[in-house]
């Protein structure tokens, strides 16, 4: 994927996780990376419909993920897709917690683990910035 591609990804995402919304200037460890939505050993491509920005830790949970279990029912159902849906129909803030409003957010929660104790912590310390993110 050249660098064009990459970065279009980063701009069209605003330079913010498109699962967890992190915006790279808070980013603990890494860059926000590019991520298949379609993992390549799924037949995945490098197309722009396939790509979105990741932090570090929603790349590496996602993994080749395409689905994961609705806590609620125990239903596998797919994950989330921010090239075919949209964050807010899935997701709400409840403080620094991610609520799943929907199946497919509850499963992307919990395969994601959005709501990891790291995770909400960051959160926590962010909210206390005087530029607090989103």
């Amino acid at each position: 994927m050249n660098e064009a591609v990459r970065e279009h990804v980063r701009q069209r995402a605003g330079l913010r996780c498109e699962y967890c919304q992190l915006a790279e200037e808070y980013s603990p460890v890494a860059r926000l990376q590019i991520e298949h939505i379609r993992p390549r050993k799924h037949g995945g491509d490098d197309s722009l419909e396939n790509l979105a920005l990741a932090c570090i830790d929603c790349n590496l949970r996602k993994g080749p993920n395409l689905s994961g279990i609705d806590p609620n029912a125990g239903s596998v159902v797919e994950l989330f897709n921010p090239r075919q849906q949209v964050w807010s129909d899935h997701f709400a803030w409840d403080g620094p917690q991610v609520l799943g409003v929907t199946a497919v957010g509850r499963a992307t929660i919990a395969v994601l683990g959005l709501n990891s104790l790291d995770r909400v912590q960051l959160r926590l310390a962010l909210a206390e910035t005087p530029r607090k993110p989103r």
